[in-house]
């Protein structure tokens, strides 16, 4: 009988494993990739005893896919194996590492069988024998070996005993800040972190923020998929430390108005003024400009309940009679009380004027620690100047669309314009004025409030849509560097051109050949150089003007012209009618898949704004990844067309 290959025996069929705990050295070189977690050692414990793993599958690593993608599930044992692996290196047990990588469901087990102590006995006439001297006789010849322990299992208990080895030294539990990638399928987590998802903590944050569908605008990751990662973040709530609402597991039409108003707890924070507890402190009934309560005509004790009377006085008589009796209920407990799920109806007036005075109030409360009626005016220019710029941003910012029920409302979208400042400063003009006026507070700090005219704004944002001399020279070199195509030779002209004439796009795109004017020397004069310049008919009443070109521009029409298939002359009658700004005409070359109808181009056929526009941002976008001036970059990112109209300008205010 051939000899069966030597087995690595890294430790005795007696012994038990000592665990040995990494070195600091070797935690420092542990890999920022995925971790193991118990899932991972309880379903190889199912794979190395041969049994069927699909329960297994499904009850500790579904989040890896579906076990009927035998490809994935053979792709992740072997890198399990491999993590093993590696881990016992790690701890310089190489015997360890080479063990775990061994299949013992395709060992050849050959081993001569053994036979059991009666059958030996009974082969060796020893059955009138005791049972000691049989045993005696027994091991005497076949040592101390269990009948029935083949080679087989003799390396699965080995392997076995190695995986509780290995999971006492190398399971970790995930933490909140961990990164997805360290814990979720590498693919999944790529999705995730391209929608802005990077840690645990912003999973369950965007999970319970969002509810059932957290997933829908996260590309490649669907229902099923979803389902998954919200299966293995509940399992792990416990080390996580995070909590995994049950509104995420229903559809939001399944879900009733108590279910949503209780997914966020009352508290002093950034929370919808429903949810707000005002401190004793700050409620207003010792506010510094208050007058006394009895000089007070509406219903309302503290600042809370008289913006709730505003609110009323807005929305006509049968609404104020409303919320005035709201005003008297409200704030009962310091804060509102929204169990029961009813809510005044508000018109949409009401609901402006609402937003105005939640984030006055939000803002007084949570970030200046002060009543509203103990605002006074340099209290109203500091709130103005929030407004401009509300920071911290992740505390006061969020996306549109989040409903005050989702953990991920806040206040403001981003910094508010001047238009929306000014408007700001005039509905709280109002409500102070109706608080004056009703006895509630003695004066209104908002009468001498600063604002910053639309004038001045206007001016502030043409500075800030301008780029350096610096800047404009990377713009023009990454230009010049664009690969030869139909499109970037228009996306070069284009530019160029807006940037030389200060058109707007719209304008742009509609000038032909035919609106060019070439002026001779005859008409300027001896020695007078060759002058172009253009019509162009714009404005509210299309008045014409003209424009005058560069030479070098002019050249570069040229060019781009001659690429397009027309005369390089501007003016030569055969280009009569073509557009400055064509179609590309190399689509069939670009893009052979394309329709045949999209390959046929009429080199004389303009394009839209919008295909220009999307060019011009694209391009923008690309240089704002490739510059190493992150200042710039972002500069660069939010640049659009309307900047290109500066550009002369920038020119001449630069030394």
């Amino acid at each position: 009988m051939p000899s069966s290959p030597v087995l690595p025996d890294p430790f005795s069929e007696t012994s038990a494993i000592p665990p040995r705990k990494l070195s600091p050295a070797a935690q420092a070189q542990l890999p920022g990739a995925r971790r193991l977690h118990m899932g991972h050692f309880a379903f190889m414990r199912a794979v190395v005893q041969g049994l069927d793993t699909r329960d297994s599958w499904n009850r500790y690593l579904r989040m890896e896919g579906e076990h009927d993608d035998i490809r994935n599930v053979r792709r992740t044992i072997q890198w399990i194996r491999d993590e093993f692996a590696a881990a016992a290196r790690r701890s310089e047990r190489h015997g360890i590492a080479r063990l775990i990588q061994i299949d013992a469901n395709v060992i050849d087990d050959k081993a001569v069988k053994i036979p059991s102590l009666e059958d030996f006995a009974a082969e060796h006439g020893l059955e009138d024998f005791s049972q000691a001297e049989q045993i005696e006789h027994y091991q005497s010849r076949y040592g101390n070996v269990q009948p029935n322990q083949s080679r087989r299992r003799r390396l699965i208990v080995r392997q076995l005993d190695a995986i509780r080895w290995l999971e006492e030294l190398a399971v970790q539990p995930p933490q909140p800040d961990d990164p997805i990638a360290t814990w979720l399928n590498p693919d999944l987590a790529a999705h995730l972190e391209k929608s802005g998802i990077d840690t645990l903590r912003q999973l369950a944050d965007r999970m319970n923020g969002i509810g059932y569908r957290w997933a829908a605008s996260v590309r490649a990751i669907g229902q099923g998929k979803a389902e998954r990662i919200v299966s293995w973040l509940r399992a792990h709530e416990a080390t996580l430390g995070l909590s995994i609402g049950e509104h995420v597991l229903k559809r939001r039409n399944a879900l009733q108005p108590t279910e949503l108003a209780g997914i966020v707890a009352p508290t002093t924070a950034i929370v919808p003024l429903e949810k707000l507890i005002i401190p004793a402190a700050l409620d207003g009934r010792n506010g510094h400009n208050r007058l006394p309560q009895a000089e007070c005509r509406i219903t309302a004790d503290h600042d809370l309940a008289a913006v709730h009377a505003w609110i009323g006085a807005k929305g006509g008589a049968a609404r104020q009679a409303e919320h005035q009796g709201r005003a008297a209920e409200i704030h009962h407990a310091d804060a509102a009380d929204t169990s029961n799920g009813k809510s005044v109806p508000l018109t949409h007036t009401q609901r402006a004027y609402l937003k105005e005075a939640e984030r006055l109030l939000l803002w007084a409360v949570v970030q200046r620690k002060m009543a509203l009626s103990s605002m006074m005016a340099e209290d109203c220019d500091a709130y103005l100047q929030f407004l401009g710029d509300p920071k911290p941003t992740d505390v006061w910012c969020g996306p549109r669309g989040r409903g005050k029920w989702s953990p991920l409302w806040r206040p403001f979208e981003g910094p508010l314009s001047a238009a929306a400042r000014r408007h700001a400063a005039t509905v709280l003009k109002s409500l102070f004025s109706f608080l004056v006026d009703t006895g509630y507070l003695h004066h209104n700090p908002w009468s001498g409030a600063r604002l910053t005219s639309a004038a001045s704004e206007a001016r502030t944002q043409q500075i800030q849509r301008r780029l350096s001399r610096d800047q404009w020279r990377f713009l023009h070199d990454r230009l010049s560097a664009l690969p030869d195509t139909s499109a970037n030779r228009r996306l070069q002209f284009g530019l160029r051109l807006i940037e030389a004439t200060s058109l707007r796009l719209s304008e742009a795109v509609t000038l032909r050949v035919d609106d060019l004017q070439c002026i001779t020397e005859s008409e300027q004069g001896k020695d007078a150089p060759v002058t172009w310049r253009v019509k162009v008919r714009g404005g509210p009443k299309q008045r014409i003007k003209y424009l005058a070109l560069d030479n070098s521009l002019i050249d570069l029409l040229k060019a781009y012209l001659q690429s397009r298939g027309l005369h390089a002359d501007p003016l030569h009658p055969d280009n009569r009618g073509a557009h400055l700004l064509g179609k590309a005409v190399d689509i069939g070359k670009q893009a052979p898949w394309s329709a045949p109808y999209r390959k046929t181009v009429d080199p004389k056929e303009g394009i839209a704004p919008g295909t220009l526009y999307d060019q011009l941002k694209a391009f923008f976008a690309d240089c704002a990844d490739v510059i190493d001036d992150s200042a710039s970059a972002k500069k660069l990112a939010a640049a659009s067309t309307d900047w290109l109209r500066y550009a002369e300008a920038d020119r001449r205010l630069e030394p």
